[in-house]
């Protein structure tokens, strides 16, 4: 027998059916008792007079627990006087599931005590039985369908590529190594390498939805050791600005899902707006953004390559006041904050770009430089060697296209999407430094 979801009980009216779900709130009067049941997709109230007829059912609603889980059969009336979507259950019999202890380790609602973050980390299974939190990953579940939907729809085909790898992906010390059968292998810290290689296999155009890991010895609120990636990897371009096209179309795509979707649930939950991009996305080269923010908010970032997190901030505060855009594109970057294989321009500035949203980066992407020897003397360049690198170069030496492609995170996406403040919100479970549990 297939569930019934709460949502759609108004197409039950007069019929007696059979409903599950969570208990979520007891009220046990003189006269009457309440019970107001969730599932995933709503809640119902379930009304029970005190009388005799009714005394079995009294003795089990007396005894029962917030958070229980119940099985109730009865008939669902339209009733206008019940706050509650103007609907009651009445039911004919209730079986008790499963029995929650009385005491609960957290408070369910109390989501916005900072004081109890770890704790709620701890009991997550519980942590995640509210609405904000069933709405972010329904919202994901969307997001990341959206996304499926435009390549799918313009020729690019999913591949999985492997998370266990004979070399670093990106080099450098953000790298879980493990034994591997008597030698060290690493987790992989993207699929950079794979979704190249399929342009030398001559797919075209790919993308992933997968985990990658970096061993960064971090705690900030935007970190993570294992997290979501979204990539994709395009052949035959002309320039990096391609591939901010393509990733452009597929962010509008994604935000109107969701404002068809979830846009009212998101409304009535969070208290905001699922904003749909009405101009293009605004292109500002590295140095032109420098010299905005320095000119602008009179303040001068920490890195000279890059940017710092308040650099992040005042850009697209710049452009959501001047320009209309709450999505900005720094393009341009220099060599020296870019990897080895970000093509270069005539003017020795890599061919790249970050996207960033409401005041952090959620994408980097680039043209890769496709040249077998521009693309061995750039990794040179950068202090690595050829022979650590052999699988990958090889990908190069029997011709490829023009390619670019771009990283995604998806966990970003989603903080500033719902304006919460830490990455652990917005992740099933979490993984830091400090935590690797439950």
């Amino acid at each position: 027998m297939e569930k019934i979801y709460f949502k759609d009980l108004a197409n039950y009216y007069n019929q007696e059916i059979e409903i599950s779900g969570f208990v979520d709130k007891i009220r046990d009067l003189q006269y009457v008792q309440f019970i107001v049941l969730r599932d995933s997709s709503d809640k119902i109230q379930v009304t029970i007079e005190k009388n005799e007829e009714n005394q079995e059912l009294n003795q089990i609603v007396s005894a029962l627990t917030k958070e229980s889980t119940v099985c109730v059969k009865g008939v669902i009336y339209e009733q206008p006087k019940v706050k509650l979507r103007g609907m009651e259950c009445i039911p004919t019999s209730i079986e008790v599931t499963s029995k929650s202890e009385e005491e609960l380790p957290i408070d369910l609602l109390d989501y916005n005590n900072k004081s109890n973050q770890e704790l709620r980390l701890d009991n997550r299974f519980l942590d995640l039985r509210t609405d904000r939190n069933y709405l972010i990953f329904k919202s994901q579940t969307i997001a990341e369908m959206a996304m499926r939907e435009y390549w799918v729809n313009h020729n690019f085909i999913e591949i999985h590529s492997p998370k266990i790898l004979g070399t670093a992906s990106e080099s450098g010390a953000e790298v879980f190594s493990l034994e591997y059968f008597g030698k060290t292998v690493y987790l992989a810290q993207s699929p950079q390498f794979y979704k190249q290689m399929a342009m030398a296999a001559g797919f075209n155009n790919v993308f992933e939805i997968g985990p990658v890991f970096r061993a960064e010895n971090s705690h900030t609120a935007y970190h993570a050791t294992e997290f979501t990636s979204v990539d994709c990897e395009m052949s035959w371009i002309k320039s990096h600005h391609d591939v901010m096209d393509l990733e452009e179309a597929v962010l509008i795509n994604v935000m109107k899902r969701l404002k068809e979707t979830v846009g009212e649930e998101f409304q009535n939950v969070f208290k905001k707006e699922v904003n749909i991009p009405e101009v293009a996305f605004p292109r500002i080269p590295f140095a032109e953004a420098k010299k905005i923010i320095q000119e602008n908010y009179k303040y001068i970032g920490e890195k000279e390559h890059d940017f710092d997190r308040k650099e992040e901030e005042l850009i697209c505060l710049y452009a959501k006041k001047k320009l209309g855009s709450e999505f900005v594109f720094v393009i341009d970057y220099p060599f020296e904050a870019r990897p080895f294989y970000h093509m270069l321009d005539e003017n020795g500035l890599t061919k790249s770009f970050d996207l960033l949203y409401r005041g952090i980066e959620i994408t980097t992407g680039a043209q890769r430089e496709h040249r077998y020897d521009i693309l061995v003397a750039q990794a040179l360049e950068k202090g690595l060697t050829k022979e650590s690198l052999d699988f990958y170069f090889n990908f190069f030496r029997y011709g490829v296209p023009p390619h670019g492609g771009y990283g995604f995170g998806l966990n970003r996406f989603l903080m500033r999407l719902f304006d919460i403040d830490n990455i652990r919100d917005v992740s099933f479970l979490y993984r830091g430094p400090n935590r690797v549990n439950p």
